[in-house]
């Protein structure tokens, strides 16, 4: 079965970092595009990364600010957070492209739990 688990959301002051981490396992990891959610309260894609990590995009409010990476070795995905705003409150899902060796207009299936990031003085 398909697991995605995310770590590393907590709370912080505004102008502040964070890096979430998400652990994969039961999937060809490196055949797949991954994303990052967030929700609050609609979802949205906030940044994608090919399977190979040569591409990557971002949400326009995030773009400059946020930073997605992955590690096909460790089958982790990490989403680097800095300059975080209050508007960046949400919990923040990892996900799965749907359908292998497609990213650009990807769907996604298979979510985590989530990890809640907070920023608030």
């Amino acid at each position: 079965q398909v697991q995605l688990v995310e770590s590393g959301g907590g709370l912080v002051q505004p102008g502040g970092s964070l890096t979430l981490s998400c652990r994969a396992s039961g999937f060809s990891f490196s055949s797949y595009a991954m994303g990052w959610f967030r929700q609050d309260p609609e979802r949205e894609l906030v940044a994608s990364i090919s399977a190979f990590g040569g591409s990557t995009d971002y949400e326009p409010s995030v773009k400059g600010r946020f930073t997605i990476s992955r590690d096909n070795a460790k089958k982790m995905v990490y989403l680097q957070m800095n300059d975080l705003k209050p508007e960046d409150t949400a919990v923040y899902y990892c996900a799965k492209a749907r359908d292998a060796a497609t990213w650009y207009s990807a769907k996604y299936d298979d979510w985590g739990q989530g990890t809640q990031v907070s920023v608030s003085s």
